[in-house]
């Protein structure tokens, strides 16, 4: 009895020395810091969001006016202008962001710091280290979110919006030529009357030349359709060949067109460089250097 009795004793004065060691008052002081640091990117989560939403109602009024000018053309109905317009948004964000997040930081900064709660907070164990280590962090999230968005969303939402307005259009690509689209592949150069869909392609035209870029034979096919990576099914094919004793035309139902262009890159063509995916623009960079094309403006 007296000898559980004194181990009794020995355990409630390692308990009273551990209280001593972290009293509560040590472990409120070393949570609130984390409560601050909540209450914190709460505040610049909900200023920023605040901001970023005035912005893109701003420029989607901005994007409202200037479709308005294609209203009524074809089947670019009101419908598919608001949907073009919202589609824009990622696209916006992405851009917007950077300035979005200062203005919303600032403003919760500056809001803490007339009305005291800085002062406050700084007396309730928030070091400028740690209130800088809190920031970073939220920070941090902001480049992430950033990132999905320019990466992923932005992209996808700009190639469908240029797709819904280039249908309504009853254009996808080549609408500004009456000739149609234009792009080269290596030693030959192929036109594309028109497309509302980059896997479908009616009205092709491929001129092939040789090293000196002298013509060497002109394919014609109504339509061709993208198979598989670098190959194409072409339909109601005429190829003329010219040969030293003359031009040479052959008729086929179906032919095949083996090259490098891909539906990604004729979607590329309808987006502006600033809009696409670190991929995207390096897959068409690629191109365009294969090609001995500009790659900078």
């Amino acid at each position: 009895m007296a000898g559980a009795r004194g181990h009794g004793g020995a355990a409630r004065r390692a308990l009273r020395a551990a209280h001593a060691a972290h009293p509560p008052q040590a472990r409120e002081i070393v949570a609130r810091p984390r409560t601050i640091e909540r209450y914190l990117a709460r505040q610049i989560y909900g200023a920023t969001g605040f901001v970023l939403i005035g912005f893109l109602a701003l420029f989607a009024f901005f994007d409202l006016i200037g479709e308005l000018g294609d209203l009524g053309k074809g089947a670019y109905d009101l419908r598919q202008v608001f949907t073009f317009v919202l589609l824009q948004a990622p696209a916006h964000a992405y851009e917007l962001f950077p300035i979005v997040v200062l203005i919303g930081t600032l403003y919760v900064l500056a809001h803490l710091a007339s009305n005291s709660e800085y002062t406050v907070m700084r007396g309730s164990g928030l070091s400028p280290a740690r209130a800088a280590a809190a920031l970073l962090k939220i920070g941090m999230a902001f480049v992430v979110l950033t990132f999905v968005i320019g990466e992923w969303m932005a992209p996808a939402a700009d190639e469908a919006a240029q797709k819904t307005k280039m249908r309504a259009l009853s254009s996808m690509i080549g609408q500004d030529l009456q000739s149609g689209l234009w792009f080269k592949d290596e030693g030959s150069f192929i036109n594309v009357r028109e497309s509302r869909d980059p896997k479908l392609l009616p009205g092709v035209r491929i001129y092939e030349c040789d090293a000196a870029y002298r013509l060497r034979k002109i394919t014609f096919a109504a339509r061709a359709e993208y198979r598989a990576k670098g190959l194409w099914d072409l339909y109601s094919v005429v190829a003329t060949r010219f040969e030293p004793d003359g031009p040479h035309t052959l008729r086929e139902a179906q032919g095949e067109w083996h090259t490098a262009v891909a539906p990604d890159l004729l979607n590329a063509l309808i987006m502006k460089p600033e809009r696409m995916s670190a991929w995207a623009l390096h897959k068409y960079t690629e191109h365009l250097e294969l090609n001995h094309q500009r790659t900078e403006l």
